[in-house]
């Protein structure tokens, strides 16, 4: 009965970290209209850390051993470290409605991850899911064209795609320390090595610091800091220390259906026809790779 309604928990925790994951698109495109992406990114970690400061005496139930620093500083430097500079620069180039579409790549690449560093299995229907939606994302690139909000889309999905090699380091990662810490613990170090990160990006000749701070701008940022990092992650990182990855993964397909919405719905962005079309292939893709067998299981 205990491990059913923590099933649950984690299902519905799932369901929270995705939605705001793929409203996290959307709002970071408004937020890059205020600041620059490498405010954007130190601000929401160091709001992160902030609250966190304030109840990290409580997080409590971590078993550390030697060495488990460097698997963390490795976790927090892929994600959010290397995984949000990636996106930040992607959603300079491409619209949030792509950028979502590529995300559908993870849940594979996880997979492929898992059998190599952690011995899971691959079957021959993992490999073939994987083909149709890596052709649907270069398809999805190749039918994209310039606009005002996407001056450079095959730049933006591929510097995307990297961002999902990050994504891949940190689940992976995560997934190993997860049954001796706490998920909140790993969230706050996260945010913590976030914070370290990103603080000398302040300091680049390419970084423009802000000398206005508009309340749009700033609704943004705490929304990101609060709601993403601390919400999205924590409930992530929870969900996976209840439940096998592959499964917590395959929730991540769900954001690209989301941010299609959202970006439609709040930045009025269009897809054209082919774009549509490779999106489709690319879900499809991603639906064959499961395997039914595996999950039931």
């Amino acid at each position: 009965m205990t491990g059913t309604s923590g099933n649950a928990k984690a299902y519905v925790a799932l369901w929270f970290a995705i939605i705001v994951w793929a409203s996290s698109f959307v709002v970071l495109k408004i937020a890059f209209n205020h600041f620059d992406p490498m405010v954007v990114i130190f601000g929401r970690m160091i709001i992160a850390s902030i609250c966190f400061l304030f109840v990290f005496k409580r997080i409590g139930g971590n078993d550390y051993r030697p060495g488990d620093w460097k698997k963390m500083l490795f976790m927090g430097v892929c994600e959010p470290g290397l995984y949000f500079v990636f996106e930040a620069l992607a959603l300079s180039y491409t619209d949030a409605s792509q950028a979502g579409m590529i995300c559908a790549l993870l849940p594979l690449m996880v997979a492929v991850a898992a059998h190599f560093v952690l011995g899971e299995s691959i079957t021959k229907r993992n490999i073939t899911g994987f083909t149709i939606a890596i052709i649907g994302a270069i398809a999805l690139s190749a039918a994209a064209v310039s606009t005002d909000t996407a001056p450079n889309p095959i730049l933006g999905n591929f510097l995307e795609f990297l961002a999902m090699v990050c994504a891949v380091g940190y689940i992976i990662t995560m997934k190993g320390l997860s049954s001796r810490y706490n998920p909140w613990f790993l969230t706050m170090i996260q945010a913590f090595v976030g914070s370290l990160f990103f603080f000398p990006l302040l300091f680049l000749p390419s970084t423009t610091l802000p000398t206005t701070f508009p309340m749009e701008g700033i609704a943004t940022v705490a929304y990101l800091g609060i709601a993403v990092t601390i919400g999205g992650y924590g409930m992530y990182n929870y969900a996976v220390s209840k439940i096998p990855v592959s499964q917590a993964t395959a929730f991540i397909n769900l954001i690209p259906v989301i941010t299609l919405f959202l970006g439609w719905a709040i930045l009025s962005e269009r897809l054209n026809w082919m774009q549509y079309a490779a999106s489709a292939v690319v879900i499809a893709g991603v639906y064959v790779s499961q395997d039914k067998k595996k999950t039931q299981e």
